[in-house]
């Protein structure tokens, strides 16, 4: 166990937290930003049998952060200013740590990873509590929200949504695993897994209430109680629709959205949706 849990747990627990105890728990919560921003802590982690566990104790730090902070002024008022809280300010980066920031409004806050070799083209988002593994490229206009967790060599391609899942505490955060690739104005919400390798094409929206049809294997995917929906690892993706059966919406033709899986990747696949390595 953490060495942070303990106390992280202890104080959120306490609302709220007396007066003499305040200085403590700020210590303790900067020492906890501290660790999440370097990747030492994460909001979610895979197991060995593939599966992933939500650290629900991590969330609760983050929100004790808000609960700890005040809210101040950053940056210069005659410019570009912001207001919010004192406890999760913009992280700033150096070359060394090998992390490409390109010029044009993009924002990172503390308390998110981000791995050495990743790209962040603007504007883009990448909120606390966010995990962004190395070779990933963060397009413009795309938002990494609360505790998602990108993996390894990912592209989250323009106007793409990887929804945050801070609350409640025990709730699973959105999941992208590695070689994934989210085309654009893709939105991902509400804990839903992206296995390795899928392919989520332009426009495809997932969330817990939405059911996926894999016309390959004949199978439709839903989010349960105890589990999230999730896409099979090496899916391809696209929007589509099904026919709505009854009452008037059935006598007018119409039909509402659903996400299809209609393949799964091959060499043709992997030569069409290849990053180049020159634009890491």
């Amino acid at each position: 166990m953490h060495a942070l849990r303990e106390p992280i747990q202890r104080y959120f627990a306490q609302n709220p937290i007396p007066d003499a105890q305040k200085a403590d728990a700020r210590r303790v919560f900067l020492e906890f930003r501290d660790s999440l921003t370097a990747g030492e802590i994460r909001a979610a982690q895979k197991l060995h049998d593939g599966s992933w566990h939500t650290n629900s104790w991590v969330k609760q730090g983050i929100l004790l952060g808000f609960r700890l902070g005040t809210l101040v002024e950053f940056g210069d008022p005659n410019v570009l200013s912001f207001v919010d809280k004192d406890t999760f300010p913009a992280r700033s980066f150096r070359a060394a740590e090998n992390i490409r920031i390109v010029v044009g409004g993009s924002s990172v806050r503390m308390g998110a990873y981000v791995a050495p070799s990743v790209v962040c083209a603007p504007p883009m988002y990448i909120n606390v509590g966010a995990y962004v593994d190395e070779g990933t490229m963060i397009d413009s206009h795309a938002l990494v929200g609360s505790c998602a967790q990108v993996g390894k060599r990912v592209h989250v391609s323009a106007g793409s949504q990887i929804g945050g899942v801070l609350e409640p505490v025990n709730a699973s955060p959105v999941i992208i695993e590695d070689d994934v690739l989210v085309g654009g104005n893709c939105g991902v919400y509400e804990g839903a897994v992206v296995r390795a390798r899928a392919v989520l094409g332009s426009g495809v929206i997932l969330t817990r209430s939405t059911p996926l049809y894999d016309v390959v294997r004949g199978e439709v995917y839903r989010a349960t109680a105890e589990s999230p929906l999730t896409v099979p690892e090496g899916a391809v993706v696209v929007p589509g629709s099904r026919a709505i059966t009854k009452g008037k919406a059935s006598e007018w033709g119409l039909s509402v959205y659903t996400p299809i899986i209609v393949k799964y990747r091959d060499e043709k696949t992997d030569h069409s949706v290849e990053l180049e390595d020159l634009l890491r």
